[in-house]
């Protein structure tokens, strides 16, 4: 039973592997792709939307498939197992990954819209969700998605496309990655431009480094490339993760970005880990959110404010904090597919 994403047709090669075999014996090959979130794992296994479970349209294939629907039968109602042949279950699990990042990308691209026009991101995903045949979920702007899957089944989907000579297939799901970095690059700029074209040497808090919430995941997380960014900037950086370990973070950071103390002078001091949020931020120029932790929310922040170098920034990769709120105690706010008061007079 194939549990992983796999390139499609991956049973194919499975199967030639198991009939060399010297006894003679036959093994049907099942595709269970699993659709489990991280952080919801147990939730996604216990109670899910659906199990999908692909085999051969064959006497031995359609009984292997039928041995399994009975196994999940034990928890899960029938209605939510959905049969099919190989090459569809193993493509499925692709798709979905890639339609979900679809939307991330495609609610980033209208963010720098509505920041160029004075829309506001949060107003638009509320109407264009309450539309029964979009829905709302997977439309919150943020600063890009990161993880293990979201690029990799992009990529796969992509090299499947070219294999079988779908340039313009291709090139369509590859556009998904490339507005993905495209809205990670762009939130480093704007940060370099408000902050007087220069980064240099100014102290930069970083909340969050996890790829998502309720994780200490940081594969392809987002925060290390604006990170990456800021540090070829010449700032001075100030991690805080409730979960992340340094550790973690450098040993992403040299596998994905190449960057490590041997090739980065002075790549220890310039990127600092604090225990504390109110250390991390305390004498910082700006403070970025990178990630959606909810203690971020109840923060002190007009003691931060009075800790850190004036004017200070913050800039809300994840639309999270009160905005308005924090405006009043003196901050200048900056946030995903918002419209800057400073620009606008018109809001």
């Amino acid at each position: 039973v194939e549990k992983s994403s796999v390139p499609v047709r991956t049973a194919q090669a499975i199967t030639r592997v198991l009939s060399c075999n010297d006894k003679g014996l036959n093994f049907p090959v099942l595709s269970n792709p699993e659709f489990l979130a991280e952080g919801t794992a147990v939730s996604d296994l216990n109670d899910p939307d659906r199990v999908l479970i692909g085999g051969q349209q064959n006497e031995a294939g359609l009984k292997a498939a039928a041995t399994l629907v009975s196994v999940y039968e034990h928890w899960i109602p029938k209605e939510r197992i959905l049969t099919t042949n190989l090459w569809s279950s193993e493509l499925s699990k692709l798709v979905a990954n890639a339609f979900l990042a679809q939307r991330v990308s495609s609610i980033n691209s209208i963010s720098a819209l509505c920041e160029a026009t004075g829309a506001d991101v949060s107003e638009i995903s509320k109407a264009v969700g309450m539309d029964d045949r979009i829905g709302k979920r997977f439309l919150q702007s943020s600063i890009g998605f990161g993880g293990s899957c979201f690029q990799k089944d992009i990529l796969n989907l992509v090299y499947l496309c070219e294999t079988y000579g779908l340039d313009e297939c291709a090139q369509y799901w590859n556009q998904v990655i490339a507005l993905n970095d495209y809205q990670k690059k762009r939130f480093t700029e704007k940060m370099v431009a408000k902050m007087f074209n220069t980064v240099t040497g100014k102290k930069i808090a970083i909340l969050g480094y996890a790829f998502k919430a309720d994780t200490g995941d940081v594969r392809e997380t987002p925060s290390m490339f604006v990170v990456r960014d800021l540090l070829q900037e010449g700032a001075k950086i100030h991690v805080f993760d409730p979960k992340v370990e340094r550790e973690e973070m450098w040993s992403e950071m040299n596998y994905t970005c190449g960057i490590n103390k041997d090739n980065t002078p002075n790549l220890e001091s310039s990127v600092v880990t604090s225990q504390d949020p109110y250390d991390a931020c305390a004498g910082s120029h700006a403070i970025a959110v990178l990630t959606e932790w909810k203690e971020f929310k109840s923060y002190d922040y007009e003691k931060i404010y009075k800790s850190m170098a004036k004017p200070a920034f913050i800039f809300d990769g994840r639309n999270l904090l009160d905005h308005k709120a924090l405006r009043e105690i003196g901050f200048e706010v900056h946030a995903i597919g918002k419209p800057d008061p400073l620009s606008f007079s018109d809001l």
